[in-house]
């Protein structure tokens, strides 16, 4: 299968030209809407056909494409949780580190800014960042949580692509959309959970962020970014929002982590990071609650009473 491209609308003007993106990860959630988002800013795009892990693949794509940046969406984050990484190691093993770093070492040797979609679900509250204290883990810490495989995997390519100049790291946490039907929205998923926890955290509002993420591409960011929004935010928060503003029936139950790891195979993370370069890359980032309230409930429950 050859590459899939699109030019976009010619309304967004000559910046938006002068600009080619090449976004692995067609059929994934965010690679998905990144190719909204250009078509919606007129930015010419491709979508990659190669596998991640297959060099001359890559190499292929980028020579037809001929991008001037490149995005990482792809990867293996199991189906339908992250417990599938737990006995699919080499096919997560291929994915989320030969391919990405495959891909980050093709980028460079064509002097190309590769912007990859990481996690930031390789740290657990500890003494120095104890939970509800508001001191978050910046992004020169050390990963921290090892307790799955898929956690793991991702601490290791993020150390090993601290030495490509070329790639920007966005640690996204627990993603969230306006799309309260995607079962990989994070509030998706915890309204259909028999139990939930109720843990602070950090979490990363994809309308607000992927907008911010193709701007980080434009001013040529690299290095490692704590992409989320300021704050964090509890599972009993959010869905006190989602009945206040969307279902007013809607109830809940609450369980224990030890409750949780009877159920689960792999422990799951739970920290906050701190967002201050973010910000002070983009002061008018939206605190967690507030950009909840703008971006997914508010605008959800105008379509629900109409």
């Amino acid at each position: 299968m050859g590459l899939m491209t699109e030019n976009g609308s010619t309304a967004a003007g000559q910046e938006a030209s002068s600009l080619k993106f090449l976004i692995y990860g067609r059929t994934g959630w965010i690679g998905g809407l990144l190719g909204r988002l250009c078509s919606e800013r007129g930015i010419p795009f491709a979508y990659g056909a190669g596998r991640l892990e297959n060099r001359a693949q890559l190499e292929a794509d980028i020579a037809s494409a001929a991008p001037t940046h490149v995005f990482n969406a792809a990867g293996v984050t199991g189906r339908p949780n992250v417990d599938w990484c737990e006995t699919h190691r080499v096919e997560t093993i291929r994915a989320n580190v030969v391919g990405t770093l495959t891909l980050a070492d093709v980028c460079r040797e064509r002097g190309l800014i590769l912007v990859n979609y990481a996690t930031g679900c390789i740290f657990e509250y500890d003494g120095g960042h104890p939970l509800g204290s508001g001191i978050g883990f910046k992004e020169e810490d050390t990963p921290n949580f090892v307790g799955s495989f898929y956690s793991k995997t991702k601490a290791m390519v993020e150390e090993l692509l601290t030495n490509y100049e070329n790639v920007c790291t966005l640690r996204v946490r627990m993603p969230i959309s306006s799309d309260l039907t995607n079962p990989r929205n994070f509030i998706t998923k915890i309204t259909r959970y028999e139990k939930v926890v109720n843990i602070p955290n950090s979490m990363t509002i994809l309308d607000e962020l992927l907008p911010i993420s193709i701007e980080m591409a434009k001013r040529n960011l690299t290095g490692i970014w704590n992409f989320t929004n300021p704050g964090a935010v509890s599972h009993n928060e959010i869905l006190e929002m989602y009945r206040d503003y969307i279902d007013p029936n809607f109830t809940w139950k609450n369980f224990t982590l030890e409750e949780q790891a009877q159920v689960i195979v792999a422990p799951r993370s739970n920290n906050e990071l701190d967002t201050a370069k973010l910000k002070k890359e983009f002061p008018e980032l939206l605190p967690i609650k507030e950009s909840l309230i703008k971006h997914v409930f508010e605008p959800n429950q105008k379509t629900s009473t109409t």
